[in-house]
């Protein structure tokens, strides 16, 4: 039997992941941020609400198609594990972010939908890791999954907040060991979700 994940846990988790992961974006917050002001930043940090909607839309699609096939669905679960256990690995090997870069004009909002529409990793995230926990939550309950999709959009876009709020206040956090130490906590937290998806994958292939 598939184990069901916390929505609420699992969202917050992820978002707080995806809010501090070194990326595009978190850079794009950063030096908006710097070579501007917190109101730039800020406006990047909320650019996943606006180009995630299309992201999430297509992936439900896709994974719906494949409700009635446990092996594909299996074989989802797993890599979705997989992409789990590289975020962790990710996390661990992560380093202090060069935050001393020039950029042009502001646009930040629009910069910030453009590269996320651009940037894989959401529609990575949202085929093997979010999709599969909203559709079987789905099932139980049409409306379980907003639990998860709501508490993952507040904190991502929440840290990434903090994020340019520190950043504007002292570049220091983003080179700093507390920075660090999150990641590392983040990791292990990664590695235990990428442990449950393992499990669930093949408890479908089994069964």
């Amino acid at each position: 039997m598939v184990i069901m994940i916390d929505l609420l846990i699992a969202g917050s988790l992820l978002g707080i992941y995806a809010g501090l992961s070194p990326g595009p974006m978190l850079l794009l917050v950063v030096s908006q941020t710097i070579k501007h002001d917190f109101k730039e930043g800020l406006k990047v940090a909320f650019a996943p609400l606006i180009s995630d909607i299309p992201i999430i839309i297509i992936s439900l699609i896709i994974i719906s198609f494949l409700e009635g096939y446990k092996s594909i669905l299996g074989i989802i679960f797993i890599f979705g594990g997989l992409y789990l256990v590289y975020l962790a690995y990710e996390s661990f090997k992560f380093k202090p972010l060069d935050v001393d870069m020039e950029l042009d004009n502001p646009k930040s909002l629009r910069k910030g939908v453009t590269l996320n529409l651009l940037n894989p990793s959401p529609y990575i995230f949202w085929i093997t890791i979010g999709s599969p926990i909203i559709i079987p939550a789905y099932m139980i309950n049409p409306i379980a999954p907003l639990e998860f999709i709501i508490s993952f959009y507040i904190f991502l876009v929440s840290t990434k907040i903090c994020v340019a709020y520190i950043t504007g206040k002292s570049r220091e956090f983003i080179k700093g060991k507390t920075y660090l130490h999150i990641m590392n906590i983040l990791g292990i937290l990664l590695l235990i979700f990428a442990v449950i998806y393992l499990y669930n994958g093949f408890q479908l292939l089994l069964n």
